[in-house]
């Protein structure tokens, strides 16, 4: 019976060695990671046969390496390419397009690893790009942890890995350098391609779209990655069109939309490669763009209300008959002052000035707010400083 090396990769990469186990041990760890309410679950060395890895929600990885093998050695970067290794040229530094310089490292991103991953981009004369993969994993917890540390030992980094469930976002490697997440398409190396090739794994299935139920406009940890992308002039669009549906026909994966065209890819619209990650996801979404906010509606100026206009229509209004008005719409901003403040009744705000009206003034003059007034000062015919205290408190100017 075959015996395993067993040691947990924390966070942070450093190595628990836990000693020898046996067949048994790791089938029983297997079975527990495949209870749907048990949060982890296990992934095999794609180029190491029996070499079984354990994601854990709380960011360790389980690995179990077979007694015997060759040692493990953590795949180093590609060497540099040749300059004359593709037709024409590269540009120099100061020949590269607009747009060719932004980000690097993302503000906040978990940092995963030495940071080393890749090297210099074979193409930088071409258009900037962006490749989307889905790990295949849950998402949530501390999965990014666990994940990242799986993706550096099977030597398969992207630049980034994100969570949509908790919106963080962790970084392997420079933006401005290639990933190594894809498989080359014959000699050309598909990680290298473009100005830059920004390659994302996020957490989740290709089956169930991680967009699903997924709001960008509350994640600034995907809008940071966006910002990132754009600052390398990558275009909002999806030039292979959008990410087809898993399972499903997949794409053709044409080499010359790859090669020519900037913008966002899924890892099934890559040539040379054949997984159909990240599924149906909703390019919307994907590329969300704040909108800015709507500049405010202008304060509509306050109506303007003459002392002398109210004075006139006092004196014509009262004696003239039933309804006569003098100055009607200004004796209305009036009235519907008197009416909030309880003094007059909403039947007698029509814009004549009578008695009513004259009654509910007075009120007002003689109250505290409206300067406590007595006597003939306090007699409904309005002055400038009462009518100044009820414009104060219902939006309109007094004027003389």
């Amino acid at each position: 019976m075959p015996t395993y090396h067993a040691a947990v990769v924390h966070p942070n990469q450093s190595v628990t060695y836990c000693g020898e186990v046996d067949q048994a041990h790791v089938d029983t760890a297997r079975a527990i990671a495949e209870i749907d309410t048990v949060p982890r679950f296990t992934r095999e060395h794609s180029s190491r046969p029996g070499t079984v890895f354990v994601l854990r929600d709380d960011g360790d990885l389980d690995w179990y390496e077979p007694v015997g093998a060759e040692p493990f050695i953590i795949r180093r970067p590609d060497p540099e390419p040749a300059v004359g290794a593709l037709t024409g040229d590269l540009p120099g530094a100061d020949e590269l397009p607009r747009g060719a310089t932004g980000t690097v490292w993302i503000s906040g991103a978990i940092r995963l690893g030495d940071g080393s991953i890749g090297g210099a981009m074979d193409t930088p004369g071409n258009p900037p790009r962006v490749v989307h993969h889905s790990t295949e994993s849950p998402a949530g917890g501390k999965y990014l942890e666990s994940v990242g540390s799986y993706l550096i030992r099977v030597a398969s980094e992207p630049q980034l890995i994100y969570c949509p469930v908790t919106d963080r976002v962790g970084q392997f490697g420079p933006l401005n350098q290639s990933g190594r997440a894809l498989r080359n398409d014959g000699t050309r190396r598909t990680n290298r391609e473009g100005r830059v090739c920004i390659q994302i794994e996020v957490l989740g299935y290709a089956k169930s779209p991680w967009t699903n139920g997924w709001d960008p406009a509350k994640k600034p940890g995907w809008q940071k990655i966006l910002s990132a992308a754009r600052s390398w002039g990558v275009p909002d669009v999806f030039p292979a069109g959008p990410p087809a549906k898993y399972p499903g026909a997949g794409k053709a994966r044409s080499r010359s939309v790859w090669q020519s065209k900037g913008g966002h890819f899924s890892h099934g619209d890559v040539p040379g490669n054949d997984h159909q990650d990240p599924g149906a996801i909703s390019t919307v979404k994907v590329l969300y763009k704040a909108t800015a906010p709507a500049d405010p509606a202008p304060t509509p100026a306050k109506p303007k209300v003459s002392v002398a206009h109210l004075v006139a229509a006092a004196k014509k209004d009262v004696p003239a008959a039933e309804g006569h008005t003098t100055y009607p719409t200004e004796v209305r901003i009036v009235e519907d002052a008197l009416v909030a403040e309880g003094l007059l009744k909403r039947e007698f705000a029509d814009g004549s000035f009578g008695s009513k009206t004259v009654t509910a003034y007075a009120a007002w003059q003689r109250s505290k707010a409206g300067g406590s007034y007595t006597g003939s000062a306090a007699d409904g015919v309005p002055g400038l400083a009462s009518l100044k205290r009820l414009a104060a408190r219902h939006a309109f100017t007094a004027t003389t």
